[in-house]
Formats: C-alpha cells, sequence, structure tokens
C-alpha cells in the first residue's frame, strides 16, 4: 500500500489484529450461540469508549459519532462461525497458524476476519474523528450463517436514519492485498424450496390401493428442470440444486409422504421471483394430476435478496481506495454464487459489499469457503481497514 497517514496507521494495527483474529479463531461459536464472541467484542468496544446497543439474541451495534454533521453510515460484519471440523494444514500442506480448539466448528467462512477488520476501522476511525463527518453504526450481526439474527437487527435498525452501508467479505479465489469494490451484483440471492408430497401409504404388492407420494416427486422435478431452461430469460441466470429426498424406509413399504428440499440462487430479482413461482406451481400442480396432496414448508420462500452494489458509491470507494492504498490494491473478481444477509441491509439504504483477496498459494491460503482446510492471508486485514475507512471519509 501507499505510505500516508491513514495506511500507516491501519498497518500498526496489524499485531492488534493478529492477536484478536486468532482470538475469535480459536473459540468459534455457531449460529445463535456466539456469547462469548459478544463478551470479546463488547470489551473490545468499551475499551474503546463507545456507548452501544444489544440486540436481542447476540448482535451488537457500537456508534461512532464525528467531529462534524454529515451522512450516517453503517458498517456491518458477522460473528458466527460453522459446524465444520476443521484442519490442521491448508491447501498446500502447511500448517496453520491458528486452529479452532472446539471440535466439529470452525470460522471456514472468514467471519472472524470480518469482526477484526471492523474492530480494527473503528479504531482507526477514532484516531482520525476530526476527519470524521456524521455518525457511523458499527453492527456485529449474529447468526449470517443460519440467518437466525437479521430479523433483530433490522428491526433495531428502524430507529436510525441511516444513508450507506459498506460489508466486506475475504474471497478465497481473489489474491491477498486486493480489494474488489464493484457496481452491481456481488452475491446472490437464494430461494429455498421445502414441499411435501402426501400420498396414502401402502403394501409394495399392491400399489393400486395405496398413493404413491414418491412418483409425483419424481415427476415434478424433471418437469422443474424442463422448465428451467424453458422459462428463464436468456442471458440471465437462476441455478437450481435439490439436495433432500427423504421417502419411506422399506423397499416394500409404500410411504405416506416423500420429502424434497433444495435452494436456487439468482442475481436478477424479476428472474428469481418468477423461477420461485413457477417451481410452486409445477409442484402443486403435479401433486394434483396423481391425486396426492401438497404442503410447503415454512422454508419454502425466497430466503434472501441478491447484494447489488450500488454504482455511484462504488465508483467513489474505487476512487478513494486508489488514491489512499494505491491503483494495485485493486482487484476483479467474478460475482459470487453464494448467498448474503447483507442484501437486506441494501433495502434499508443503498451501499457496497467489497471482497477482501486471501489467496495466498505461497501460505497455502485459498481453499474453498466452508471447507476444513479453508485459511486466510492475515497480512490482508490492514488493507480491509483501509477500504472501510475510504468509504467512512470519502464523498
Amino acid at each position: 500500500m501507499k505510505d500516508n497517514e491513514i495506511t500507516r496507521y491501519a498497518e500498526s494495527l496489524q499485531d492488534y489484529m493478529v492477536s484478536t483474529r486468532r482470538r475469535f479463531h480459536e473459540h468459534p461459536e455457531l449460529s445463535g450461540e456466539e456469547q462469548d464472541t459478544r463478551k470479546i467484542l463488547i470489551e473490545e468496544i468499551e475499551k474503546m469508549g463507545l456507548e452501544y446497543r444489544l440486540v436481542p439474541g447476540t448482535g451488537i451495534i457500537a456508534f461512532i459519532e464525528g467531529s462534524k454533521p454529515g451522512k450516517s453510515r453503517l458498517l456491518r460484519a458477522d460473528i458466527d462461525a460453522l459446524p465444520v471440523q476443521e484442519e490442521e494444514v491448508n491447501l498446500s500442506g502447511n500448517a496453520k497458524v491458528c486452529v479452532s480448539k472446539e471440535p466439529g466448528r470452525c470460522h471456514a467462512c472468514g467471519h472472524d476476519v470480518h469482526m477484526t477488520v471492523l474492530l480494527g476501522t473503528m479504531k482507526l476511525l477514532l484516531h482520525f474523528k476530526d476527519r470524521l463527518q456524521g455518525k457511523v453504526y458499527c453492527c456485529f450481526e449474529e447468526g449470517e450463517e443460519t440467518n437466525c439474527g437479521i430479523a433483530s437487527m433490522m428491526e433495531a435498525l428502524k430507529d436510525y436514519q441511516i444513508d450507506e452501508c459498506y460489508g466486506m467479505h475475504v474471497l478465497n479465489n481473489l489474491e491477498a492485498g486486493k480489494v474488489d469494490v464493484q457496481a452491481g451484483p456481488r452475491m446472490a440471492g437464494m430461494l429455498r424450496m421445502g414441499v411435501v408430497f402426501k400420498g396414502r401409504a401402502g403394501h409394495g404388492s399392491r400399489p393400486d390401493q395405496a398413493l404413491n407420494p414418491i412418483t409425483p416427486a419424481v415427476h415434478a422435478l424433471s418437469m422443474v428442470d424442463s422448465a428451467m431452461v424453458n422459462k428463464i430469460t436468456a442471458g440471465e441466470t437462476v441455478t437450481l440444486g435439490f439436495s433432500k429426498f427423504a421417502a419411506g424406509s422399506q423397499y416394500n413399504v409404500i410411504p405416506e409422504e416423500a420429502v424434497l428440499e433444495g435452494s436456487g440462487r439468482y442475481f436478477n430479482v424479476e428472474e428469481g421471483e418468477k423461477a420461485f413461482d413457477f417451481i410452486t406451481k409445477i409442484m402443486k400442480d403435479t401433486a394434483d394430476s396423481f391425486g396426492c396432496g401438497v404442503e410447503f414448508m415454512d422454508t419454502h420462500k425466497i430466503a434472501l435478496l441478491p447484494v447489488v452494489n450500488d454504482a455511484a458509491i462504488s465508483e467513489r470507494v474505487q476512487k478513494a481506495v486508489a488514491e489512499t492504498c494505491g491503483e494495485d490494491c485493486l482487484g476483479y473478481a467474478d460475482r459470487w454464487f453464494a448467498s448474503e444477509t447483507y442484501g437486506r441491509y441494501m433495502e434499508k439504504c443503498p451501499g457496497v459489499l467489497a471482497f477482501l483477496g486471501i489467496k495466498n498459494d505461497e501460505l497455502g491460503s485459498g481453499a474453498a469457503h466452508h471447507n476444513g482446510k479453508f485459511d486466510v492471508d492475515e497480512s490482508v486485514m490492514p488493507l480491509g481497514v483501509c477500504s472501510a475507512a475510504c468509504f467512512v471519509l470519502s464523498d
């Protein structure tokens, strides 16, 4: 990075951020269970002398008041870990500098980095408070992986008028030392499918005396595949993956129910809604044609919106990062088909989600997210801090 007041201060936070990140990493907590994680966050926020609000569950909103009037801006980090057993070596077979001490769970998506970078950004903004205009809302969100904390965070944020928002996600296939802040779709929205076909149980020798729910379920799957090819607008993308089919337990007993569950990903809201509607209709109509009933689970819904970066804010942040950190720090990453609750913040106000690269072949970081070999290059955290600071301090 360029050598200036902002980058030097961010670099000076590296030792603090390394120790803090490793503290989070060694003691990961699953979605909705982040009590000890919140205690650490509160401890760090109180050390900074900041006011904060506890969100029902385990979320937190901390407040930084600028020295001058201006826009109200929001910074967000997610705080939960995954039910994944961490491996002690990374993608290159190198021993990791830090490994989860909690069996069966780890920060295999980088939320430990997200929390740490936000804490570092808060320290930097306080250090340069004389340049800070308006108010900054620093949100630590519970349970992003299961979406269990976003509703309470959105409810709490109704009490505040916020003009812009900024989020950051580490990205395994973007080179370390690069940050991507492109306009347009960055992460996919998510459709959830949960369908129960209701039949009538019976003996396998007399299917005529039963009503086999497996048959309409299979036909519905086939019809949905055909519809996806023919109904989605050319040039648009909606992926679909049914990953659970549960029915019966004996080879000669026709079950009463057959369950289908899956998900779809989309970037265009109109196409996502269209896909969800015709999938639902196909399931219902197919069940009807076979004389079966159908029930839709509570999870059968458009679960998440896509994350779409605002063009003007993206351009402003890109320019500020280039001026502050250097053009070489700007990278390019394709849109990501994973889904994020961050789209809910963008319903409230325009904003951006930045991707922070962590891929370092020599170190061995770059394994896929949600993978036991997942690892990060800790040297990228000052760039993460600078990028967030560029969002807050630029106009």
